[in-house]
């Protein structure tokens, strides 16, 4: 009974070490029920299996677990383990190669301790909940990923070969920022050494990314939600609209997300009422019109020049053919 006393008890003081990034003594022998000499016996057998508790000295001394050693077991709450075993079940899915053969592996053990009533709602969701085909996208490699945001975590230089979209490859040395999902696909936003600016890279285009060594500071990085954006959204496209929109700043960003087109403040705003400017591109005004038409508040079509005409164009057509009620 004290043998299994005791493995309780370390189960339960990983868990409250998972919980918070330090405690003090004094209040991990008060949750656990027991003296500071025996929490201090505790650690060490935690110690000698591999997990990396640190105790820290002084006035505000306590314990913590430390990012390295062994991965502790993971203590869920039903609500927890539900929604790791749905991410996981999309993570199967995903657009990363080898994450999914991690998430399938993963989801299986899950499944063997899952409780039957938990299993009965993860179950549940599994059964209503379909996926909507996509185009087919590039896989992107998991360690070049993990080789990216471990230079953006390290703010390390990285180096590595860059498919563009004419098919050449040329040697890129980046200092990354962030990376970014989009949804369908990841990018990298760095500053690229060579040609001191600041771009962005499509990760599944970047081949045997390697760390530098060579630490560095930003000292004015962007927006880089902003900067994958528009380079998604924009760039690609040969017509861009600036519309100017009724809202402020913030609930601009709230109506139009990223996804839709780029926000920016309004220099030049027509009144005192807030206003803000959103830019979206397509390669037809037919699908920008449609987008001007499909808003539920007043917009003014500042560019192109084209665009406005049509919306004009449009509209009057529309307002003669349903002035007045059809007949009959």
């Amino acid at each position: 009974m004290d043998v299994m006393d005791t493995a309780a008890r370390l189960l339960r003081l990983l868990s409250l070490l998972q919980a918070r990034p330090h405690w003090p003594g004094e209040e991990l022998s008060e949750r656990l029920g027991v003296t500071p000499r025996t929490v201090r016996r505790d650690v060490t057998r935690l110690r000698s299996l591999g997990y990396p508790v640190r105790a820290d000295l002084g006035t505000h001394g306590g314990y913590r677990l430390a990012a390295d050693g062994r991965l502790p077991p993971l203590l869920l709450d039903d609500d927890e383990a539900v929604a790791i075993a749905v991410g996981l079940g999309v993570a199967a899915t995903t657009a990363v190669s080898g994450v999914a053969d991690g998430a399938v592996a993963a989801l299986a053990k899950l499944d063997q301790v899952l409780p039957a009533r938990l299993r009965e709602r993860v179950s549940a969701v599994r059964a209503s909940t379909v996926q909507l085909p996509g185009p087919d996208l590039a896989l992107v490699d998991a360690d070049v990923l993990v080789v990216l945001a471990t230079g953006c975590r390290r703010t390390e230089g990285v180096r590595f070969g860059y498919l563009d979209h004419h098919g050449q490859v040329s040697e890129r040395s980046v200092e990354p920022y962030r990376i970014v999902h989009t949804g369908r696909r990841w990018y990298l936003v760095a500053r690229d050494r060579d040609r001191d600016d600041w771009r962005t890279f499509r990760v599944d285009r970047v081949r045997d990314p390697v760390l530098t060594g060579r630490r560095y500071e930003h000292t004015d990085p962007p927006d880089a939600i902003a900067m994958v954006s528009e380079g998604t959204n924009l760039a690609p496209w040969s017509i861009q609209a600036r519309l100017r929109v009724p809202f402020d700043l913030a609930e601009a960003r709230r109506r139009f997300p990223p996804s839709v087109g780029v926000v920016e403040p309004d220099g030049e705003p027509d009144g005192d009422e807030p206003s803000t400017i959103l830019r979206v591109a397509a390669n037809e005004l037919g699908p920008l019109m449609s987008f001007v038409a499909g808003l539920d508040c007043d917009v003014d079509v500042l560019a192109p020049a084209e665009l406005r005409a049509a919306v004009r164009d449009r509209g009057v057509r529309l307002a003669a053919r349903h002035g007045d009620p059809p007949p009959g």
